[in-house]
């Protein structure tokens, strides 16, 4: 079996594209007002809000009603693999808006070889809107938090909110520590260099529709053959 071979295309000309396309995304997408860590900050704290504000009403939950938490993490897992593969790397109607934001604008702005941001600024290109979170909220969270209540309870339907809320914000933690620089903490930690290189692989662009689909644990990529440890 043959292994792959990269085009030869010259540092200095990869170099040069990319920060063509970081200039003109950077022109068009991000406002001079724009904050990187307060675009995180906003997102932590309404994240970490809903969170507390749902830890406040839990009452008691019972052994069988704590089931919701494993059960919510898996779920959340391999919605974050289909909604990878599907949405963010084929035009789905509806969500084209994913597509472009993922595939033409995220994977432009960061490839293999050029993996970190050269700037807070660059925070953009990572994180999800903050509007996502609310959005999450009302599309998601309340209706099947007022299903699962009427189902079951009020615990199990916070215990889901929670968990959900919390996976999320782990997302965009772990997708933003990958694309950090190189000299940042987080890459020394224990085990840390084996989860950002499936997100490196993942940046390649003859693999990306195909491979690694789980930015945060690759639970649902080992499972489903979609896991490269290059």
């Amino acid at each position: 079996m043959h292994a792959k071979v990269k085009p030869l295309v010259p540092k200095e000309s990869q170099n040069s594209t990319v920060q063509s396309v970081r200039a003109n995304y950077r022109a068009e997408f991000i406002s001079a007002n724009y904050k990187g860590w307060r675009h995180l900050a906003m997102t932590l704290l309404l994240g970490l809000g809903i969170i507390a504000l749902c830890v406040y009403w839990l009452d008691s939950p019972t052994a069988l009603e704590w089931l919701t938490v494993p059960i919510t993490f898996l779920y959340s897992n391999f919605a974050e693999w289909a909604g990878h593969k599907y949405a963010m790397h084929r035009p789905v109607k509806g969500l084209g808006f994913m597509y472009k934001r993922h595939s033409l604008q995220h994977h432009r702005f960061f490839t293999e070889d050029h993996m970190q941001i050269d700037n807070t600024t660059d925070f953009k290109a990572v994180l999800l809107p903050v509007g996502i979170v609310g959005a999450f909220l009302v599309a998601f969270f309340i209706p099947v938090g007022v299903f699962l209540t009427w189902l079951f309870s009020l615990n199990v339907a916070l215990l889901l909110i929670i968990t959900g809320m919390a996976y999320y914000l782990s997302y965009e933690l772990i997708h933003l520590s990958y694309h950090l620089k190189q000299d940042h903490w987080v890459h020394r930690i224990p085990g840390y260099t084996r989860f950002a290189r499936l997100h490196t692989t993942h940046h390649d662009h003859r693999i990306m529709a195909h491979k690694n689909f789980n930015i945060t644990y690759p639970i649902a990529d080992w499972l489903l053959g979609t896991w490269d440890r290059r």
